[in-house]
């Protein structure tokens, strides 16, 4: 799950680091503590036996091999390696980011152009569980956490997703094709917004479009996320950084060890109980790339995972308040009183401009014989030049797929 601290440093202080170095859930303790505790042990396990248990020959043969690996250990170029993995991986998380699908415009554009009641209400509402439906099931196929708890159609079916002929037709073609079914649903929110046209209650087709296209611009952010799922960094990438990083530390483990300064060794002129260079280097490093670990996966459980769980359910809520509640409940406006109409609107000295009769004289002989009324309008005295008929549109079958949100 992601931690949440932006609401905490909305406001720049002094104090601000120190809080967010005090948090355990997510930090870099949590992920390197284990780690920390192994190197310690080794480490002085280590100095114990050279201090303690070494005859005189042992200790020079130990002491000219903490020289050696202390100078192996500047060689190695971990922070370079490190530093571009773990660029690379945060920028596959971003994009991952990028691509979560969110209902939200299908809803609103929805309510615009397919608004009211009856059997309009029923094709929306199916149309937006449609779409959630799709998110979910792209979800359940990439996440191990969202599939525990829909494992299953008949699971979906019992919390509201299907219905259990939607259920048996998945099934049906989950069994024939042995594909991702994932856009079946988005096939069916199609198939009604194209109905929705032909029975004239979507009225243009630019309505229609609008709609179709968002509906597929979602369909594209869920194969990006099971493109995610499939096409991984490349493993050898992934195990030479991790050999870089803990070959690093075992050596250190040696090279990092404190000497007899009284030999004259120029590079150990110092002697500690305590490796504290070390210990910063390891927490330094190995959080690098515990944080590569936790984003290289985004879809588990992690401190740094998506919450997809409850994404979904407020992706469920939100298209119900904006595809049902929002598009019925319109704000009433109040009209114009008389003396507000009557100086809002046009006159013939300032919105009907006299055109030169040598540009264009038969209008200019219609505005000049058109009488005005009291406010300074112009009256329409002419019989407008097309005529139209409202007829009433086809009628649409009826929905079987009825929405279980009610």
């Amino acid at each position: 799950m992601t931690v949440q601290y932006i609401h905490r440093v909305a406001s720049g202080s002094a104090l601000m680091s120190f809080y967010l170095l005090k948090r355990w859930r997510g930090s870099v303790y949590k992920v390197v503590w284990k780690d920390l505790i192994v190197y310690l042990v080794l480490y002085y396990t280590i100095s114990f036996v050279y201090r303690f248990a070494l005859w005189e020959e042992g200790r020079r043969n130990f002491e000219r091999l903490v020289i050696h690996c202390s100078r192996t250990q500047s060689v190695l170029p971990v922070s370079f390696v490190l530093g571009f993995y773990v660029s690379l991986v945060v920028g596959r998380w971003w994009e991952t980011y990028r691509s979560l699908p969110w209902p939200d415009n299908t809803a609103i554009l929805l309510a615009t152009h397919l608004a009211g009641q009856g059997v309009g209400r029923e094709e929306r509402r199916a149309v937006l569980r449609y779409v959630v439906l799709t998110i979910t099931l792209t979800l359940a196929t990439i996440s191990p956490e969202v599939l525990a708890v829909y494992p299953s159609f008949e699971v979906m079916v019992k919390k509201g997703f299907l219905t259990e002929e939607e259920a048996r037709l998945l099934d049906k073609h989950k069994e024939e094709s042995e594909q991702q079914v994932a856009w079946v649903p988005i096939v069916w929110a199609c198939q009604i917004v194209q109905r929705a046209r032909q029975a004239g209650r979507i009225a243009t087709n630019l309505g229609q479009k609008a709609l179709t296209d968002e509906m597929l611009n979602l369909r594209v952010s869920c194969g990006r996320l099971l493109g995610f799922n499939s096409h991984n960094i490349p493993l050898v990438y992934v195990q030479v950084v991790t050999l870089a990083v803990y070959s690093f530390f075992l050596i250190s483990v040696i090279g990092g060890q404190f000497i007899d300064t009284t030999k004259g060794y120029e590079t150990h002129t110092i002697d500690l109980y305590v490796p504290f260079f070390a210990i910063l280097q390891l927490v330094f490093y190995l959080g690098w790339l515990k944080v590569a670990e936790a984003l290289i996966n985004p879809f588990g459980d992690d401190d740094h995972d998506f919450e997809f769980l409850s994404m979904i359910e407020r992706h469920r809520k939100m298209v119900e308040m904006l595809g049902d509640s929002a598009a019925n409940d319109l704000p009433f406006l109040d009209p114009l009183s008389k003396e507000d109409a009557d100086s809002s609107a046009p006159t013939m000295h300032t919105s009907v401009p006299i055109v030169a009769p040598t540009v264009c004289p038969v209008i200019c002989k219609m505005i000049e014989t058109q009488p005005a009324s009291a406010g300074g309008r112009i009256v329409q005295e002419t019989t407008p030049l097309i005529t139209t008929s409202k007829a009433e549109p086809p009628l649409l079958p009826n929905i079987r797929h009825i929405s279980p949100y009610s």
